[in-house]
């Protein structure tokens, strides 16, 4: 059982656990369910830079990453260096996030956040949907073909974007529809861990043009970012090379001044 297989099987049983806390009857009633999205595709369109800057406290290939982290003080920080957007790490047992870390991101900053977890039920949809996500992730070494066709038809029904995170060709192959708007390339091996951007680079190409590319995992310098923008790729999810700062927002701040003044 790899960790995806282990992750899953928690995500089944911590979702029935909320189905039953919280039904989706009270999550429609919150008041951002009836808000209008903030668009990270079109932030990533527009922008020079397309940095997703990401807020997560630790992961299982890092047990440690920023334990005491405060998520107002880093996502209004990182508004401040420029960000397209954020990425909150709200899985608990694994990556030490939680739904508050979303909502509290949610009422500092006005940049459209991903809700970063693993979507295994429409009920996670309605409830991202609820504590202020704009985007959603679906990844599709999870999941099968059917169920990201469902889940991607129910986020655009919400008014969320759906980012498809593969991590292979036959991944990307089977997984092309029209309501998913970006794709991500997770360049994390997620059996041995390891990171190589070649991964990127080769499936670059293989990526139909209607979608915004995005480049996730191990991205640590500019010039990384300056060879994936030749291969198309307008998004850089980066967490860990900020994160594992003692202050993430300076350390996005000075990545992408360095990015700008180097794109010039």
């Amino acid at each position: 059982m790899n960790i995806l297989d282990k992750i899953a099987a928690r995500k089944r049983e911590e979702v029935e656990i909320l189905k039953e806390e919280v039904p989706v009857e009270t999550l429609q009633m919150l008041p951002h369910f009836k808000r209008k999205c903030f668009s990270l595709k079109e932030n990533l369109k527009k922008s020079k830079t397309g940095i997703i800057s990401e807020f997560k406290r630790r992961s299982p290939s890092h047990p440690e990453i920023n334990l005491g982290a405060d998520v107002a003080e880093v996502t209004k920080a990182y508004e401040a260096a420029g960000a397209c957007g954020i990425s909150v790490l709200t899985d608990e047992d694994f990556f030490g996030g939680s739904l508050d870390d979303l909502a509290v991101a949610r009422e500092t900053v006005k940049l459209p956040l991903l809700r970063k977890d693993f979507i295994i039920d429409e009920y996670q949809l309605i409830e991202a949907k609820a504590m202020g996500a704009d985007v959603i992730l679906l990844i599709a070494a999870m999941l099968k073909p059917k169920q990201v066709e469902q889940f991607s038809k129910k986020a655009k029904a919400l008014g969320l974007e759906v980012l498809l995170e593969v991590h292979n060709e036959e991944e990307l192959k089977n997984n092309i529809f029209d309501t998913i708007d970006m794709i991500g390339v997770n360049n994390r091996n997620l059996k041995t861990f390891e990171v190589n951007l070649q991964t990127s680079k080769d499936l670059a190409e293989k990526i139909p043009g209607q979608y915004v590319k995005i480049s996730e995992s191990g991205i640590s310098d500019t010039t990384a970012i300056l060879e994936l923008q030749k291969s198309g790729f307008q998004g850089f999810l980066i967490g860990g090379n900020f994160m594992k700062t003692e202050d993430p927002g300076k350390s996005a701040s000075e990545f992408i001044n360095e990015l700008k003044s180097r794109s010039k």
